[in-house]
């Protein structure tokens, strides 16, 4: 369990500087330059990555269970995956509608994920990880869009009029995220995790 809090401490922790630090970032890419900013960064988010994976196996063998998930939560789980699956393409996928109009559709994603993991599963390493990261998406996603109305706010008003969302890019970002849920939950859930989301 140590482990996997020291985990998620690190990964979160090194995921957060823009929602508790920003004026900080801003003041070291500019003192120590971005590559050794990024450099750290990734070091430390790679650390604590491995440490959560490593921590969470651990901790789910001790099975501490906090309650017991109704069957059906775990239906609503495999359809909220859906939702978290088209996101995250979607984030990928330049002038979606998705992404156009929600604006950090990879935020949203986490949130989603960690909501559907949550609700389907009653043990303690499962609330600390998926708890930790829902909380992390709650405040990451009020935060970006707090420096979203900023950066409007700063604009220029006879700037170009913005681009509209492109159909195309659209129905990729849907059907490409459809085709993600597919394959994580018929193949690689079982696979990674040892559970199948449908059995």
């Amino acid at each position: 369990m140590t482990q996997l809090i020291l985990g998620l401490i690190l990964f979160l922790g090194a995921h957060s500087v823009r929602i508790f630090a920003d004026d900080w970032r801003t003041r070291t890419i500019e003192a120590r330059g971005e590559k050794v900013f990024k450099g750290i960064y990734t070091l430390v988010a790679l650390l604590g990555f491995y440490l959560l994976v490593v921590g969470y196996g651990a901790a789910r063998l001790e099975t501490v269970a906090l309650w017991n998930p109704p069957r059906f939560t775990k239906h609503i789980s495999i359809l909220l995956m859906l939702f978290s699956s088209i996101l995250l393409v979607a984030a990928y996928i330049p002038r979606n509608h998705f992404k156009m109009r929600l604006r950090h559709p990879m935020v949203l994603s986490v949130k989603v994920w960690a909501l559907s993991h949550l609700i389907a599963n009653g043990n303690l390493a499962d609330l600390l990880l998926f708890g930790a990261f829902l909380i992390w998406a709650v405040l990451n996603f009020r935060s970006a869009r707090a420096r979203d109305r900023a950066q409007v706010q700063l604009s220029d008003a006879s700037e170009d009029a913005p681009l509209k969302p492109n159909l195309f890019a659209t129905l990729i970002a849907l059907f490409g995220g459809m085709a993600l849920w597919a394959v994580i939950t018929f193949v690689l859930h079982a696979k990674v995790v040892g559970v199948a989301p449908m059995g």
